[in-house]
């Protein structure tokens, strides 16, 4: 059994209204795994589901053999699943290191700890920790959501479009910092819009189309398939 599974996701915001149409997901200790497809395939809701933001109305959710769906988004959290939605991920008045206490929330005692740690893991985010976080450029922001949900110690980081509205440069340092963090042991699930970046870095890759599973497998050998590019990648 992997670290992380979704089994037949069936979800939405309203009834009568499915976004996700009966979903699978396997995500193995380690890996990236990236999502891809056309907008409103369900992707940001799939990691909604796994979060525990919105539950499935079919279908199950598996930390290890643990069945989570169900779960409140702070149980999910505190099992070592960390969510980075696209928008509102941090919060702008606030200071780079206030910011990083909230992340820290479900281990108040330990956060102190944590923040020390992950400040010498950031260097920017040490260098600006008494600035607000409305100061920072994008890609920093980015880089202090990520920072945030590390504060909990996570198995696994889901990332939501991690890249939207990044310069091609800011883009490709954010790319450069999630593959470090992948390499400290943290298993990572990642939708993008940039699909051969993101594929570039990922071990394998889903592709999504009208809620459904479209096509799966190595990440390189997606990237590398003619159709997919014609049809997803816009090559």
């Amino acid at each position: 059994m992997g670290l992380l599974s979704v089994a037949d996701a069936v979800a939405g915001y309203s009834i009568g209204e499915e976004i996700l149409k009966g979903v699978d997901l396997d995500l193995a200790s380690g890996e990236v795994v990236s999502i891809i497809g056309p907008n409103g395939a369900g992707k940001s809701t799939l990691l909604k589901v796994i979060a525990g933001l919105l539950n499935p109305s079919r279908g199950t959710v598996r930390l290890g053999e643990q069945a989570i769906q169900g779960l409140s988004p702070r149980e999910i959290s505190a099992l070592g699943v960390a969510f980075v939605p696209q928008e509102q991920n941090i919060f702008p008045t606030m200071s780079v290191n206030e910011n990083l206490e909230m992340g820290g929330y479900v281990d108040p005692k330990g956060a102190k700890a944590k923040i020390s740690r992950i400040l010498d893991r950031f260097a920017m985010l040490k260098e600006k920790r008494r600035n607000a976080a409305r100061t920072l450029s994008g890609g920093q922001r980015q880089i202090l959501a990520m920072a945030m949900a590390l504060m909990v110690e996570p198995k696994v980081l889901l990332l939501d479009e991690p890249s939207a509205g990044l310069s091609p440069i800011a883009a490709e340092e954010l790319f450069e910092t999630i593959r470090d963090i992948n390499e400290e042991g943290i298993s990572i699930v990642m939708v993008e819009q940039n699909a051969l970046e993101a594929l570039a870095i990922a071990d394998r890759g889903y592709i999504l189309v009208d809620g459904r599973n479209h096509r799966s497998g190595p990440a390189q050998s997606l990237a590398e398939d003619p159709d997919v590019r014609r049809i997803f990648l816009g090559a």
